[in-house]
């Protein structure tokens, strides 16, 4: 796909955040004791759809509650095959009466994924949280220590209940296309391959920040809940886009994705978030500017730039697509 590049304004979100930290959230009730050895987390309970496809269900200690993931096992289940963690955008997972927004319902992962030997795994948990371990539990959003989750108590748990080989790819969107790279860096060697589709990765400069701040916003939740407060460190050290943390991203596959947000959308879709085309033309700003580092680091990265590309989910599907023979090759080739 050609590459196109358009000059855009930047679109910068006036956020007002209290320096308040929330009190910690009490566990839920009648939650059991953890029973697994180590940590405590473990696998709580499994709801099968078929004989390919269930709902597991995982206790996590860091966060004391149990965490919904939709998983497809591969096709083939005589030997150990590799892991692909899927993640959601923030309005995403669970929502009321159990109605689901995913992957799984917002585009053709199953039928895509159905001929591969690979196990897919959908978080359906973690609105507006950047997939992040937060520093103070929020009111609204509960306690949140999605690193710990996603790169320590989960991936061995399921590569027992999976017979999951050891490798991984992850993959994101909008708020979790910046959090699947962060999450690759806050563990070197766990994920191969990383696909960021629509993901603004800067989290300490403007205009990132105040996207990060707007989003959590958005759900409910406190921004300096999460990081402390406006320009802590603890911004600078979760931000995936500074050089020192790219580094860290050094020998992984990376798949980046963005449209300009533009009117001229070669493909006739419609627009499946509101402000598709406002919120996306920030990504593209944000996804130049990463290439830029990445480039000056001298660190491969497949870039794909969508004239006329939304934030919506049809283009996060195309993403996919267009990234999956560079994952497969990374999650199937090498020691």
């Amino acid at each position: 796909m050609s590459v196109q590049r358009r000059k855009i304004g930047k679109w910068v979100v006036v956020v007002s955040v209290c320096a308040a930290a929330a009190a910690p959230v009490a566990a839920p009730a009648g939650a059991a004791a953890p029973t697994a050895a180590g940590d405590g987390s473990h696998i709580d309970h499994v709801v099968r759809t078929d004989e390919r496809r269930e709902t597991v269900y995982v206790y996590s200690a860091a966060m004391n509650r149990v965490i919904g993931l939709r998983v497809m096992r591969a096709g083939d289940t005589s030997r150990p095959q590799p892991t692909l963690y899927l993640l959601n955008g923030a309005e995403d997972g669970l929502g009321a009466g159990g109605v689901e927004s995913s992957w799984e319902t917002n585009t053709d992962l199953i039928d895509f994924m159905s001929d591969k030997n690979v196990n897919t795994v959908t978080v359906l948990d973690g609105k507006y949280t950047y997939y992040t371990d937060w520093v103070a539990d929020d009111p609204n959003l509960g306690r949140n220590k999605w690193t710990t989750f996603l790169t320590r108590e989960l991936p061995p748990l399921l590569d027992a209940e999976l017979n999951g080989s050891g490798r991984n790819a992850i993959v994101g969107v909008s708020m979790s296309g910046t959090a699947a790279l962060a999450l690759a860096e806050s563990a070197p060697g766990l994920y191969r391959s990383v696909g960021s589709f629509s993901g603004c990765a800067e989290t300490s400069t403007d205009p990132g920040r105040r996207y990060v701040q707007a989003v959590v916003l958005s759900g409910g939740g406190n921004p300096w809940n999460m990081w402390g407060v406006d320009g802590a460190p603890g911004w600078v050290a979760n931000d995936p886009a500074t050089l020192e943390n790219l580094e860290k991203l050094r020998g992984v596959d990376l798949h980046i994705s963005a449209g300009d947000g533009g009117a001229a959308d070669p493909t006739g879709r419609q627009h499946t978030a509101a402000g598709g085309g406002a919120l996306e033309s920030v990504v593209d700003t944000c996804t130049h500017e990463l290439e830029k580092r990445t480039t000056q680091l001298d660190i491969p990265a497949t870039y794909t730039y969508v004239p006329g590309g939304q934030h919506s989910w049809p283009y996060w599907q195309d993403a996919l697509h267009q990234a999956w023979p560079g994952i497969e090759r990374s999650l199937t080739t090498g020691n």
